[in-house]
Formats: C-alpha cells, structure tokens, sequence
C-alpha cells in the first residue's frame, strides 16, 4: 500500500471516529459547562457574579444570581439525559439573549478602547456563540434514535 493511500485510509478512519463520537462528546461536555459555571452562582464563587449584577439591576441579586446558576445547572443535568435534550435547549436558548445583555448594558465593561478589541468579560460573553453553535448541532440530534448517537 502506497504512503498517500495508508494516510488516506487513516484519515479515514479518524474522520469516522470523530463523526461516531463528537455529538455524543459535545452534548457530555457542553453539560458540564453548564454544571460547572452554574454551581458557582449559587455558591457566590462565580467570575461573573459581578457583571450579572451589574446587567440585571432591576432584580434582587442575592435571589437572582443563585436562580441563573440553577438554571445554566438544569440545562447541563437536562443535557445528560437524552430524554431531556429538548427541555435543555428550550432552558438554554432561552437564557442566551440575556448573555449578551452586558455588551449592550456594559459596553464599557466589555469592550477595550474600540468594539473589537473584548476585555475578559467581553471574551466570556463573545464566548456563547460557541455554547449556541455547540446546542444547534445537539439539537439536531435529537430526532435521531437513541443508539444512533449513544458510545458503543
């Protein structure tokens, strides 16, 4: 076998690999995301306690900001089950637009000396496209059957 078909044929099976497991993977991870940046809120140990309330002055920070951490919690624990993948996505797009609250409310905050150059919270925030972009390609899975995507 020629050098060009054997990294074709390992190209082949890698591209495989990836195709069988990255939903799966993607779904596992974007739950713990989730999960993770969640739980911080309710603890108070969250990096962006301060922004969300600087954002959301019209609501009691003290109840809100641990209501939002159980929420982006839901979304994850929701995103491990496959039966509640929908309810994961419908909590999840439904808290996004409320992300990019900051970018508007806090432009100052979010943004250096133009709009493209980001401070850190900027970059926390720009960061969802990725989260939503990542909920679309979930969300196309779940008409699938559940042995189309689970690990072997």
């Amino acid at each position: 076998m020629k050098l060009s078909q054997r990294i074709d044929h390992l190209d082949q099976r890698i591209a495989h690999w990836m195709n069988r497991f990255g939903r799966i993977l993607l779904r596992y991870s974007l739950a713990v995301v989730f999960i993770w940046f969640g739980i911080l809120k309710p603890l108070g140990e969250s990096p962006a306690q301060q922004l969300v309330e600087d954002t959301v002055v019209w609501f009691d920070p003290d109840w809100f900001v641990p209501l939002l951490g159980w929420w982006e919690v839901l979304i994850g624990v929701c995103l491990l089950w496959r039966p509640l993948i929908r309810v994961a996505l419908l909590l999840l797009f439904l808290q996004m637009p409320g992300t990019a609250l900051p970018l508007v409310m806090l432009p100052d905050v979010c943004f250096k000396e133009s709009p493209f150059a980001l401070t850190m919270e900027g970059q926390y925030i720009i960061k969802n496209l990725t989260l939503i972009s990542a909920a679309l390609v979930i969300g196309g899975t779940v008409r699938r059957k559940g042995n189309e995507e689970e690990l072997v």
